[in-house]
């Protein structure tokens, strides 16, 4: 197993170095200029605007700037952010745990929806349950999440004044009572993302679950005399999640894509709204590391799913 991962952890290497230059070289390419606005400040004097741009390196060729960048970056320095004066890293991991926590709690709340659904519903197929469950998924998968986030405003805050629209991480209080209000602001961005997720991963979930079901093995298993439940944890959902685990392997990294409309909708200070905020502000150093990040977080989950196949199917991990 410890050589399978390192397999691909050299091929994740690579891949990383890819993107990261595909990314630099697009930004670089675009349009604007980060000291747009020290351009048209009167009170900057031109050679303390050419000072920065030689500091930073911006009127370097685009090539030299990706080194440099790249350099930086393998030594914990991701750059300044020319909007809101500080370290990139810094500004970052001040909204990352909001962001991580929000989008933790729906991934958790679309596995403990779809894997118990989906597994039920292919055990009955074309039953009652299978029929409702389905249709909610079509319906659930089909609503875009700004839609449903702003339903959710109407119903939960305006209408019944339950829930707060407001997503704040300045919580007055302590204990519980600070516990209870950091729940209570979270449910409604949870629930849209978590709702959306569980829509798709429960038909996947049911898909791959009758793919197995219907095998010989399975059909020799109860024949054995094995029951019900046994033969369906432990013949069928191990060999059905390999597939699942592809699909939640590559949504992860999409719910964070995803997150940045909830998030603009909720007005959470997370990643999301960080990366809205750098483009329209044309913060380049930003914008390139959160994208970055992104692309770190398909490669990191992609290497979680090759992991969890060779545990899943140890046949695998010996190819």
């Amino acid at each position: 197993m410890s050589q399978y991962v390192l397999r691909r952890l050299l091929i994740a290497i690579p891949s990383l170095l890819g993107i990261s230059a595909v990314l630099f070289f697009v930004l670089a390419l675009a349009p604007g200029d980060p000291f747009s606005e020290l351009a048209t400040n009167p009170n900057v004097p031109p050679e303390v605007q050419a000072a920065l741009r030689a500091k930073f390196g911006l009127d370097d060729p685009i090539h030299l700037r990706y080194l440099h960048w790249l350099n930086a970056m393998l030594h914990g320095d991701w750059g300044f952010s020319f909007v809101s004066r500080m370290d990139v890293d810094t500004l970052i991991f001040q909204r990352l745990p909001t962001t991580l926590y929000v989008i933790g709690s729906a991934q958790i709340l679309a596995l403990l929806i779809a894997i118990p659904v989906g597994v039920y519903a292919a055990t009955k197929p074309y039953s009652l349950f299978d029929q409702i469950a389905n249709t909610l998924a079509f319906v659930g998968f089909s609503l875009p999440t700004f839609f449903t986030g702003i339903l959710f405003i109407l119903i939960f805050s305006v209408t019944l004044d339950w829930l707060p629209f407001v997503y704040t991480t300045d919580i007055k209080g302590r204990g519980i009572h600070w516990l209870l209000e950091t729940i209570r602001q979270a449910i409604m961005p949870v629930a849209v993302l978590g709702l959306f997720q569980a829509a798709s991963m429960t038909r996947f979930v049911r898909s791959a679950m009758l793919d197995v079901i219907r095998l010989d093995y399975v059909t020799t298993a109860r024949a054995k005399g094995i029951g019900q439940r046994r033969v369906i944890i432990k013949h069928v959902m191990r060999n059905a999640m390999i597939p699942v685990v592809t699909l939640i392997a590559l949504q992860i990294p999409a719910v964070f894509g995803g997150a940045i409309v909830t998030e603009q909708i909720f007005r959470i200070p997370g990643i999301g709204s960080l990366l809205i905020s750098s483009i329209l502000s044309n913060d380049t150093p930003v914008v390139m590391a959160v994208t970055f990040v992104f692309a770190c977080l398909v490669v990191l989950f992609n290497l979680i799913a090759d992991v969890l196949y060779g545990w899943l199917d140890p046949r695998i991990s010996l190819r």
